[in-house]
């Protein structure tokens, strides 16, 4: 076996057993469950239907896997890479034809960013498309690091302790969004899409333009992870391990009828007795 294979079996387990483990905790799929998994033709939601289709194999339950991609009617977008891909590997599948590029060209202003316009309007589209197919579940394909920027963007620009969650219930309560790769690094994903050679198709809606605002905090979290290896673990972990009661918000934690135990034993007499 060549490095090239080790390394892909050596990725591949890891993603796996991750992806596994994500689904496992936060049980995002069950017996009987119909999983529209969202292909935007990026490394991530390759990465994550390989998985899943893995899953689907060795999983003690049953469930469906469709493939859904939208078709957003981008200029120069090649239409026949996603279908002929997922025929080759026999999964079943849906194209979704939406003109939200049009849209995004006419309301944002030239110079602004259009990711969040998009985002919405393709996400709108999804949730509805899934309820017509009967979907139990729509995975995305966000990554642990998707997670963290997005809890440090709603920091630093949005006043909030928030981020993305492995598994949430939209608001209008009909569709259940998973993320099967929360607990996957996007440098494990990128090398791996590298090795399997996944036919990847760029987002060209705004020519490659990137939030700045995100790609500020991905620059950083980068940076600290070369600084300290394994900070970017840390720092997941700490969104696993939240303690309400040290932060600051009345909602969650009832400081105003916070007093003292008149029923505890005094701390003096435990010094004393030192």
């Amino acid at each position: 076996m060549g490095t090239l294979s080790v390394n892909q079996s050596k990725l591949q387990k890891r993603l796996r057993r991750q992806a596994g483990e994500a689904v496992t905790d936060f049980n995002m799929i069950e017996d009987g469950d119909k999983v529209m998994v969202c292909l935007s033709g990026g490394k991530d939601s390759y990465t994550m239907l390989d998985v899943l289709l893995h899953l689907q194999k060795v999983a003690p339950i049953q469930f469906e896997i469709v493939a859904v991609n939208m078709d957003q009617k981008q200029p120069g977008f090649p239409e026949h890479v996603l279908p002929q891909y997922l025929q080759s590997i026999g999964v079943p599948y849906h194209i979704v034809e939406k003109d939200t590029y049009s849209v995004v060209m006419d309301k944002v202003p030239e110079g602004k960013t259009t990711c969040s316009l998009c985002s919405r309007l393709r996400r709108g589209t999804l949730y509805t498309f899934a309820d017509e197919i009967g979907a139990t579940k729509m995975a995305l394909g966000h990554h642990r690091d998707d997670i963290l920027e997005t809890f440090f963007l709603n920091m630093f620009y949005g006043g909030t302790l928030k981020a993305m969650p492995p598994k949430l219930r939209a608001d209008d309560g009909r569709n259940v969004v998973i993320r099967p790769l929360a607990y996957c690094s996007e440098k494990d994903i990128e090398a791996y899409s590298e090795l399997q050679g996944f036919p990847i198709i760029p987002c060209n809606l705004c020519g490659s333009q990137e939030n700045l605002q995100r790609k500020v905090v991905k620059e950083m979290l980068l940076e600290w992870e070369r600084k300290t290896p394994g900070r970017t673990e840390i720092m997941f972990r700490a969104l696993q391990n939240v303690m309400p009661s040290q932060l600051a918000d009345r909602k969650l934690f009832d400081f105003e009828n916070l007093r003292i135990d008149e029923s505890a034993p005094s701390r003096f007499l435990d010094v004393m007795n030192l």
